[in-house]
């Protein structure tokens, strides 16, 4: 009985899988019925804490398959991406973990080093996995060793350009090493029976390479005729094999092919990958799967399968289970479809991610202004540039982590040109439950020494949409607008603006300038109520552009007694670091104190949580400021008048 009808197994043949040498005893029919009960156990888990379904309900059979076949974790087994390996986690003794999967002290979303030897690369960025696998088939190849090297690539990642740099290189090495395609993005029909095995074993026989080795030789001895004569019966056999077996992604790549095989048949595909572990040389073994597969409200989710709710869901209907709140995402989106509907010019590209980062409403609205390119942000940023240099604006929406991988496209393609291109970074800052790989907190270092790049930091709705639109009316260099996940906060109005800078809070008494950087403008606010109950006087200010650094900004700090910054990006190359360096050009010797993230690998949790570790809270920020400014002299404190707010401002006589 399947899940949506209301049994879930948490028993049975899964209860006695305690890692993969429990699959390789288990009969074809107990693998059916294990299969089935790996996707009820997914399904009620994930459903309690949010993580990938669609993707791991795609792999079980292939998953099993592949550890029948190979021996992990002397085999290495790599999943590109890592969101596909929740059944491998399963089937390496890992089932009680998922009660609290991607919550602190559970299961990471993703392969873990610190959680099974089973588990080599902690990889969530997509395209790499290849990579890592020629380097490692290399390595046992100069050290003797006898171990099997598998990537698991889904098609999607095929789209990032790492993946083709790879196969050239494995190409050329002819290093063992299979690689799994995991596609569930094609309409053809996987081949089936007997004379694809045959096919298969035909194209991974020693003999069968030798004798067409021996026809080129022979016909290409011969004058005239014998070179075109071996390439019209090389056509013939490409020809038999692709009526049966459709490889056009793979030809003249000079890896042998095997498929493609129905990656929801445990017994096609150990087969083939016993093929492909036996030839001793780099294949392809092409499964073709259906992402959600056995799970009906995947199947029919038309946007993405339950690609990866972020939260609980109901197993009856797979939608979410918190109330809808207005996510940052969503005011994106909106803005951003405003601006295209009063400027032809501004077009979105996105790189796999159309739904996730908002580009897909737009493209709902103007299909013919929107480009996905894949998995391949290198290629985004400047197709981006060559947009621009065409006369266009392109708003580029990818998250705050994947945009580190363009870093160098950004330097030299678009901002060496002064080109008009804005960067919307989504989910920047401690994200929280996918863990340090998809922390968006390297964004305003990494970027902050591009020439010419403005980076704009959103506290709110309301300076979301207009710093868009500041962004977009930019003209002569690449803009980034970057801001975290989840609901935003209420607005936050300003007492007043000087310059480009918003003053949130002010008091007659400057004694602490804190400069709270984009969603932190409310920790600020709080922080300042905090202080002044300490006597001392506290300006709250946002930058809302902080790099460059404002001028503004550098005289509101020579005018307090301490300065404090406080951001959700990394301290070093930071907004503190880089206001402190304008402060030093400009001889303002007012002591700085910044807070931010350590540059390191925070673990997994809530976004709160990871915060709260960090001494990134309301309470942490005003302790160490009140430590501070009571450091600087020993005078006695006066008492100070109340913050002034932009509510006070604004309040009748």
């Amino acid at each position: 009985m399947s899940v949506e009808e209301g049994t879930v197994h948490h028993t049975g043949l899964l209860a006695t899988v305690r890692g993969p040498q429990d699959v390789k005893r288990m009969s074809a029919e107990e693998l059916d019925v294990l299969a089935a009960e790996i996707r009820d156990f997914l399904i009620a888990k994930v459903s309690r804490t949010g993580g990938h379904v669609g993707p791991n309900l795609g792999v079980v059979e292939l998953t099993l398959a592949m550890h029948r076949v190979f021996d992990s974790p002397r085999d290495r087994l790599l999943f590109d991406t890592g969101h596909q390996a929740y059944v491998h986690k399963i089937l390496t003794g890992r089932q009680t973990g998922f009660d609290r999967l991607r919550q602190r002290g559970g299961l990471s979303g993703y392969p873990s080093q610190a959680e099974s030897e089973h588990d080599l690369i902690e990889n969530s960025h997509a395209s790499t996995a290849l990579s890592y696998a020629d380097g490692l088939a290399k390595a046992y190849a100069l050290r003797g060793e006898q171990r099997s090297v598998v990537a698991v690539v889904g098609d999607g990642a095929l789209t990032g350009g790492m993946c083709w740099e790879a196969l050239n290189n494995i190409a050329t090495a002819r290093n063992p090493l299979v690689i799994v395609v995991n596609d569930n993005g094609r309409s053809y029909a996987p081949t089936i029976g007997g004379l694809a095995d045959h096919l298969s074993s035909l194209r991974l026989n020693p003999g069968y390479e030798k004798v067409l080795d021996t026809v080129k030789e022979a016909l290409g001895s011969t004058p005239l005729v014998g070179r075109p004569m071996y390439e019209v019966l090389h056509a013939v056999k490409r020809g038999i094999k692709d009526a049966v077996a459709p490889q056009a992604m793979f030809e003249d790549l000079g890896i042998k092919y095997v498929g493609p095989v129905d990656g929801h048949d445990v017994a096609a595909v150990e087969s083939a990958l016993r093929a492909a572990k036996n030839f001793g040389g780099p294949v392809i073994v092409h499964a073709v799967t259906r992402k959600g597969y056995g799970y009906r409200p995947a199947e029919e989710d038309e946007a993405d399968c339950l690609h990866g709710p972020g939260s609980a869901f109901d197993i009856e209907t797979g939608k979410l289970v918190a109330a809808p709140s207005v996510k940052w995402t969503h005011v994106f989106a909106d803005e951003l479809v405003a601006i295209a509907d009063e400027r032809p010019d501004v077009v979105g590209i996105t790189a796999a991610m159309a739904e996730p980062t908002g580009i897909a409403k737009l493209a709902r609205k103007h299909p013919d202004r929107v480009y996905d390119v894949g998995i391949a942000e290198q290629h985004a940023a400047t197709s981006a540039a060559g947009l621009a240099l065409g006369g266009l604006h392109p708003v580029v929406a990818v998250y705050a982590t994947f945009l580190n991988r363009a870093f160098d496209q950004v330097l030299l393609d678009v901002a060496m040109h002064r080109l008009p291109v804005t960067f919307v970074l989504d989910r920047a800052g401690i994200t929280g439950p996918d863990g340090p790989s998809h922390y968006g907190m390297w964004d305003m270092s990494v970027f902050g020494v591009v020439p010419g790049l403005r980076i704009a930091a959103p506290r709110d709705a309301a300076t979301l949409r207009e710093e868009l639109r500041e962004a977009v009316a930019v003209d002569d260099g690449p803009t980034i607008v970057r801001f975290p996940t989840g609901t935003v906060a209420a607005d936050l109005p300003a007492v007043r603006r000087v310059g480009t800078v918003d003053v949130l809070a002010e008091s007659a008494r400057k004694d602490v300038l804190l400069v709270a950087v984009g969603s932190f403008g409310h920790l600020g606010m709080e922080v300042a109520t905090r202080v002044a109950g300490q006597g001392f006087g506290v300006t709250v200010v946002d930058p809302r552009w902080v790099r460059p650094v404002p001028a503004e900004l550098v005289e509101l700090a020579a005018g307090h007694r301490l300065v404090v910054t406080v951001e959700d990006g990394v301290r070093v190359g930071g907004v503190g670091d880089a206001l402190a360096q304008a402060m030093r050009d400009a001889d303002v010797r007012v002591p700085l104190k910044d807070l931010g993230v350590p540059a390191d690998w925070h673990p997994h949790g809530t976004r709160a949580q990871i915060l709260a570790d960090l001494g990134l809270t309301a309470q942490d920020v005003a302790r160490d400021v009140t430590g501070w400014i009571s450091r600087l002299d020993v005078e006695p404190v006066e008492p100070v008048e109340p913050v002034i707010t932009a509510d006070d401002a604004t309040a009748p006589n």
